[in-house]
């Protein structure tokens, strides 16, 4: 199992060794993609002393994301959980909570919310958000890394399944891991002025959790969106489209501006959030950009 992964190293658990347990390895070739979560085959060049994936086995599940250039890049694999994490400092960005729930969708795993630094004030507009987000069927908790409040919750949250933590840079995803597994070599740091966070995670990290599961902290993306070719076409990923999408007057409804269209409907008398559909209009529009800018392949891969 890959363990951690950095650039074009990778850390292995099992690997083919002389008695050690973690071992760093190298893809084989620069095709082979390689990210933490992945089941490999390697092979111990002896003579050299260097181990080299051979082989990523069949993911069963793969987070991906779009890149810049409209391609699909694997983030990590064989998650059964994705749980954002969100805190009332820095100020959550809802449209990024959205597009990971999506991304969640998209990889036929759970969605989940943490709400870290619950001990700080004024979460009142978060809590508003977080009860949205539930009514449509995400689970969440609220805890506090630096009070110790909530842990657990979270415990329970990740126990059994295989999670991968993500968010805003500064929200504390460090500070969960670090208070998860005290004896982990997890370094947090500050916020900035501005009130942004510094990355504390330079590389994606898969840890066993005492309390049963694994845990996997992944860098802070600002600029997430999930990969285009795996978000079903009508819905994006958004679970309380795909609830109505059957009632709409058109089968092909975009949910846009057509007439007879059962989301419009649903999100103008608040039986939908309103910030949710906006979120599914500016991410239908990021859709149809690239379609349109790359000539890009729908359907899954």
């Amino acid at each position: 199992d890959v363990i951690a992964a950095f650039g074009r190293q990778v850390i292995v658990r099992g690997a083919p060794a002389s008695g050690r347990g973690e071992l760093r390895a190298r893809p084989s070739g620069r095709k082979l993609v390689v990210v933490c979560g992945d089941r490999v085959r390697c092979r111990a060049d002896r003579s050299h002393g260097e181990v080299f994936v051979v082989e990523v086995l069949p993911r069963r599940s793969l987070l991906a994301r779009s890149s810049p250039r409209g391609d699909s890049e694997p983030v990590v694999a064989n998650i059964t959980q994705l749980v954002v994490v969100i805190a009332p400092v820095p100020q959550p960005d809802f449209f990024i909570v959205d597009r990971y729930l999506c991304a969640a969708t998209s990889a036929g795993v759970m969605g989940a919310i943490a709400v870290n630094k619950s001990d700080l004030a004024d979460g009142s507009a978060v809590a508003d958000e977080i009860a949205a987000l539930t009514t449509t069927g995400y689970r969440h908790i609220s805890c506090s890394a630096k009070a110790g409040s909530g842990l657990d919750e979270l415990r329970t949250l990740l126990k059994g399944d295989v999670s991968v933590l993500v968010g805003q840079s500064g929200v504390g995803k460090s500070s969960i891991v670090g208070a998860l597994l005290p004896d982990s070599d997890i370094a947090t740091g500050g916020l900035m002025r501005e009130g942004e966070g510094r990355h504390t995670t330079t590389a994606s990290r898969s840890y066993e959790l005492a309390s049963g599961g694994t845990l996997i902290d992944s860098p802070g993306v600002r600029d997430f969106a999930p990969a285009v070719n795996r978000l079903d076409e009508k819905t994006l990923g958004f679970p309380e489209i795909q609830q109505r999408a059957g009632t709409c007057k058109f089968q092909d409804c975009k949910h846009l501006q057509e007439p007879g269209c059962a989301i419009i409907a649903a999100a103008g008398t608040g039986a939908m959030s309103a910030r949710r559909y906006e979120s599914y209009r500016r991410l239908r529009r990021h859709y149809h950009d690239l379609v349109e800018s790359q000539g890009y392949d729908t359907g899954r891969r």
